[in-house]
């Protein structure tokens, strides 16, 4: 009994080892993805100052004014600068993109404690106003409502939301299935859980001085953006 015991706590204390190496490495990572986001968005200020001072018609250190105004080429460009540096924005944060013939395709990757898991695809078409094509994302998950809220005023925002309501779902789908893969000796019966993981309900076995307790728990996670469960409920028989 001492040695497995004692064998049990290295184990542990390997995992929280190499967890904490995980976290450290991914901590540098969001680091490096956030510092070259300030960067391109400087970058994309820069050129938006360049074409109001255009249109403005700002010229020279007296400041004197130009009637000309810029020419639609420049302004296409400008354009289609802003948006490339947005898509690259998207693509350090997990989402990624291109432009189509009607409109913009998105791609928003979805991942927990640095393992990736499933990609969601999004078509929206610009014209005339911007509005969903065609998507792979659940049902479950609220798109008509958070598109509702975001799309016309804030596409970002509405990408951001949809991201973390993806994120989240996946996060919670892997624990569960990781729960049931790593522990099935332990769990009794089947663990349950609903389409959106947001709840879930099994029993597990626990030995001790040569009695077995059986415990029922129900997890249930509030936050749709949360991947760790808001309540917990254990009872024992």
């Amino acid at each position: 009994g001492v040695f497995a015991h004692l064998a049990l706590l290295e184990a542990r204390a390997y995992e929280a080892a190499v967890k904490q190496e995980e976290t450290e490495q991914q901590e540098e990572k969001l680091a490096r993805l956030k510092a070259r986001v300030q960067e391109l968005r400087l970058q994309r200020d820069k050129l938006r100052a360049q074409v109001e001072q255009q249109e403005k018609g700002q010229l020279g250190k007296e400041g004197a004014l130009n009637p000309a105004q810029p020419s639609a080429q420049t302004v296409l460009e400008w354009k289609m600068k802003s948006l490339k540096a947005m898509l690259q924005i998207f693509y350090l944060t997990g989402i990624s993109g291109k432009l189509t013939k009607q409109g913009v395709c998105f791609c928003i990757s979805t991942a927990y404690e640095g393992t990736y898991l499933d990609f969601y695809h999004l078509d929206l078409l610009t014209k005339p106003e911007v509005q969903i094509y065609r998507h792979s994302i659940p049902i479950f998950i609220p798109l008509q409502q958070i598109a509702k809220k975001y799309l016309q005023t804030d596409i970002r925002r509405f990408l951001s939301v949809l991201s973390d309501h993806l994120n989240a779902y996946v996060g919670r789908r892997y624990q569960a299935d990781q729960l049931q893969e790593h522990f099935s000796g332990q769990i009794e019966g089947t663990l349950q859980r609903n389409s959106l993981c947001n709840l879930l309900v099994f029993n597990y076995n626990v030995s001790s001085e040569n009695k077995t307790f059986l415990f029922k728990v129900r997890l249930l996670y509030g936050d749709p953006c949360c991947s760790l469960p808001t309540e917990a409920v254990i009872s024992s028989t």
